[in-house]
C-alpha cells in the first residue's frame, strides 16, 4: 500500500509560500495488511520540512469572549480577539503544540490525518494515516482523535480507527501503549494525558465505532477511563461514564478532570488521584446541563489546564473557562461547536479545533507544563 506525505493547499484559508510547491514522500509496505492493524504497525515517515521562512500575518477575527464574571479579565484581556487560522477541516481535534518545531499538531478525524500548523506559513500534512492503518474502504476508517506528546517529544495518538493508544516513532513505525483490557479491545481511544510521573491516562468511549455503543464489533460492556503504567499495565479506573471524553490534571497532579459527552447528563467530573495512581470517588465540579437548555451547542468535551487551577474546557457555547472551584468566568466562541483546546506559544496562548476551524486566542495566563 502506497502512503505519502505532501504539503498541500486543500480548503484551507491558509496557503503556503509558493504557490504550487509539494513533497511528495512515499514508502510502500506489504500488500499482505490484515483488517487489524498489527502491535506495531509500519506507516509513512512524517517528511522533513524544507526551510520556510514565516512571514508576518494578520488572521481574521472569527468569534467572541462573553465575560460572565470579572475575573475574567485576569485570565483573557478585554482587548484581545479570536483569530481564525485555518478552516477547511471535516473534524478537526485533538491539538498539541510542539515546543521543538515550534508548530501545533491536530487531528482531522475523517480525514485519517494529522496536520501541522506553523506560524506565518500554513497548514500541512504530517501524518497520514493517523488513526487507521488497516485496509482502505474497511469498516472502522476512523483517524486519530487526541494527542499529546511524551518527555521525549515522541507524538502519542488515540488511533480511533485502529481502537489504540500509540507512539509514533522515528523510523515511522506506531507502538502499541494499549489496545486491549482484560483480552477485550478496547472501543476507541478519544483523548489522553500524561501525569508528571510517566503514567498515561486516557478515556475510552464508542465514538470510533460505527454504530457506538449498539457496534457488534463492541467487546467491552461499559466504557471507561484508564491508566496505562510505566510498566505496561492497563488498569480501569472508572466505568461509570457513559461517554467519558476530555481529560486533564489539576496542577499539582492530585486532580484528574474527565467530561461526560453525554448530552442527557453533559458534566465535568473531578476526581482525587491516590497515591498509586488509581482514583477516588469522583464529585460533579461543573454540569453544563443549564447551558445546553438555554440553546448552548455542544457537550463537554476537550480541556486544558492554566497554571493557577482554572479549567478550559469545550462545552456548550464554545471554550467555557472555570474557575478552580468550578464557577463559570465566562465562554470563548468561535462560531461553531468547539471540540478541543490546547496551549501553545509561550504557553499563553489557547487553540481551538472545531469541526472545520482552526482558532486562537492570546490570553494573559499560561498552561500548565509551561
Amino acid at each position: 500500500m502506497l502512503r505519502a506525505f505532501r504539503f498541500m493547499k486543500a480548503n484551507h484559508s491558509q496557503t503556503w509560500l509558493a504557490a504550487g510547491l509539494a513533497l511528495f514522500c512515499a514508502a510502500t509496505f506489504s500488500a499482505s495488511a490484515q483488517a487489524q492493524a498489527p502491535t506495531n504497525a509500519p506507516t509513512a515517515k512524517p517528511v522533513a520540512r524544507p526551510v520556510l521562512k514565516p512571514f508576518k500575518k494578520v488572521y481574521p477575527i472569527g468569534g467572541k469572549v462573553e465575560r460572565l464574571d470579572p475575573a475574567l479579565d485576569a485570565l483573557i484581556p478585554p482587548i484581545v480577539a479570536v483569530e481564525r487560522l485555518a478552516s477547511g477541516f471535516q473534524w478537526a481535534e485533538g491539538p498539541v503544540w510542539n515546543p521543538k518545531t515550534q508548530t501545533l499538531f491536530f487531528s482531522d478525524i475523517p480525514r485519517n490525518v494529522v496536520f501541522e500548523w506553523m506560524e506565518g506559513v500554513g497548514t500541512r500534512d504530517y501524518l497520514i494515516p493517523s488513526g487507521y492503518t488497516g485496509p482502505q474502504g474497511a469498516a472502522g476508517g476512523s483517524g486519530s482523535n487526541g494527542l499529546t506528546l511524551d518527555k521525549q517529544g515522541r507524538l502519542v495518538l488515540c488511533q480511533q480507527g485502529d481502537r489504540r493508544v500509540a507512539r509514533l516513532e522515528k523510523d515511522g513505525r506506531f507502538t502499541t501503549i494499549a489496545d486491549y483490557y482484560l483480552d477485550r479491545r478496547l472501543n476507541s481511544p478519544n483523548d489522553l494525558v500524561y501525569r508528571g510521573n510517566g503514567d498515561l491516562y486516557f478515556t475510552d468511549p464508542p465514538y470510533g465505532l460505527a454504530k457506538g455503543n449498539a457496534d457488534p464489533a463492541k467487546e467491552l460492556l461499559f466504557n471507561g477511563v484508564y491508566l496505562v503504567r510505566k510498566s505496561g499495565e492497563v488498569v480501569l479506573l472508572t466505568k461509570e461514564l457513559t461517554s467519558p471524553n476530555g481529560i486533564a490534571f489539576s496542577p499539582d497532579d492530585n486532580t484528574l478532570f474527565v467530561a461526560n459527552s453525554d448530552p442527557a447528563k453533559p458534566v465535568i467530573m473531578a476526581y482525587p488521584v491516590k497515591a498509586d495512581g488509581t482514583l477516588g470517588e469522583g464529585r460533579v465540579f461543573f454540569d453544563a446541563a443549564p447551558l445546553a437548555a438555554k440553546g448552548g451547542k455542544g457537550v463537554p468535551d476537550g480541556m486544558k489546564v492554566d497554571a493557577k487551577g482554572n479549567l478550559f474546557t469545550t462545552g456548550p457555547g464554545g471554550v467555557l473557562v472555570l474557575s478552580p472551584e468550578g464557577k463559570h468566568l465566562g465562554t470563548i466562541s468561535v462560531g461553531e461547536t468547539v471540540a478541543n483546546c490546547a496551549w501553545g506559544d509561550d504557553g499563553s496562548t489557547l487553540f481551538m479545533t472545531s469541526p472545520t476551524v482552526l482558532s486562537r486566542i492570546k490570553t494573559s495566563t499560561k498552561g500548565k507544563g509551561f
